[in-house]
């Protein structure tokens, strides 16, 4: 029994020293932070029976919430998708001056605590600020609607793409867009099959990542959006809403909604970047 336990923390035939040892506190680490909060917020709605559960899918309020806060992060990622890619393909392909610069302000959101970015972008935007006030000259709101919403989860989720496709784009050789051309093919030809054949999956996972990022967000856009409900309040918002009025199987009923759509939607991204993986991967 010893001899076993002891093959066992040195890994056996592993060539890894310590292999199961790590193996162990990974999973239990895993298993603390990650399983057992969802295995929670999982099972609490449902301790005072399905009432609770019920009456929030009736509540018009939280489906509005939910729209906001997912049709907000999908538009936000999808316009991040063409921007990220040509900042990429510009730190990657480019040789302009200040790109070190560049290159150091695209991690700035991931630094930047979310407040400060909100309470910034919502000067910003403003009626009376440097951006809101000519556009608000032009009929254009943004702050305190939806756009604000959509501009915050932009800021947020934008590094997430551009450093998805970097490293890919840096491994993708000069040579096979030369070697398209001298084989007659057309410009569109090499754009569609040479170069971004291999930068559809990194764009979809940039994709999914700046979504989860953005239907979760809070702090960023809680100060730009301007939290009407049924017109500019997001989830996470109606999250602490409902805690705040103790509330809290109307709290975490949402929370339960709002995982199983992210979940599904997650899957349906991965579905699609391992199908697109395999349309890349043909000659």
């Amino acid at each position: 029994m010893k001899r076993a336990c002891v093959a066992f923390w040195r890994g056996g035939d592993s060539a890894l020293p310590g292999y199961r040892l790590a193996l162990v506190v990974t999973l239990l680490w895993t298993g603390l932070f990650i399983a057992l909060p969802l295995c929670a917020l999982i099972i609490r709605p449902w301790q005072d029976g399905v009432g609770p559960v019920l009456a929030e899918l009736h509540d018009t309020r939280m489906f509005a919430a939910l729209w906001t806060s997912f049709f907000s992060a999908a538009v936000a990622a999808l316009l991040n998708v063409p921007i990220g890619l040509f900042l990429a393909w510009m730190l990657v392909r480019g040789n302009l001056p200040g790109q070190r610069i560049a290159d150091a302000l695209i991690d700035l959101p991931f630094a930047l605590p979310t407040a400060v970015s909100g309470i910034t972008l919502a000067t910003l935007y403003s009626p009376q600020g440097w951006l809101g006030y000519p556009l608000a000259k032009m009929g254009v709101s943004v702050a305190y609607t939806q756009w604000g919403i959509i501009i915050a989860l932009m800021f947020v989720g934008l590094p997430f793409v551009v450093r998805t496709v970097e490293p890919v784009l840096k491994a993708l050789p000069h040579e096979q867009e030369e070697a398209a051309r001298l084989l007659g093919a057309k410009p569109w030809q090499v754009i569609t099959r040479v170069v971004l054949a291999p930068l559809l999956p990194p764009l979809i996972t940039g994709f999914g990542l700046a979504f989860a990022r953005g239907v979760g967000e809070y702090g960023s856009v809680i100060f730009i959006a301007g939290n009407q409900p049924f017109k500019s309040e997001i989830a996470p918002l109606l999250i602490v809403v409902r805690l705040q009025e103790f509330d809290y199987d109307g709290a975490t009923a949402i929370a339960l909604v709002l995982l199983v759509i992210s979940l599904a939607a997650l899957a349906g991204i991965g579905v699609l970047r391992h199908r697109f993986s395999a349309w890349g991967a043909m000659p």
